[in-house]
């Protein structure tokens, strides 16, 4: 039987990871734990290279330049990156420091005016 050691974790991956792992029948702690085993693999594979990985990540390099297995694991952080840009939004706030007003529907489509 394994045995198991405390870790922390960036509650953002403990957040996620707790939304995905019911999905894949999984407990919070055993899908963190199956990240990190792709992610060991990932490092230790002879067919995915790393640093070309971050060099698309930091725009120095074509995506086009990676072989299939590398694009995956960008289109996978791209997607990443995305979703926690979505997350970090927030126009109301944001309008409402700026004293902007703003228009949205509510959930039955009724046209909602919000004045600073």
């Amino acid at each position: 039987m394994a045995t198991s050691t405390p870790v922390r974790v960036d509650e953002d991956i403990h957040a996620f990871a707790t939304s995905v792992a019911p999905l894949m029948s999984r407990s919070t702690a055993q899908q963190i734990s199956h990240w990190a085993r792709i992610g060991r693999e990932l490092e230790a594979s002879p067919t995915v290279s790393l640093r070309a990985i971050e060099q698309v990540l930091e725009c120095e390099v074509s995506y086009d330049d990676l072989n299939s297995y590398e694009q995956a694991v960008v289109r996978a952080e791209w997607a990443e990156r995305s979703e926690q840009r979505r997350r970090d939004l927030n126009f109301a706030a944001q309008f409402a420091a700026e004293g902007r007003s703003y228009v949205e529907l509510d959930d039955d489509g009724n046209i909602v005016r919000h004045q600073p």
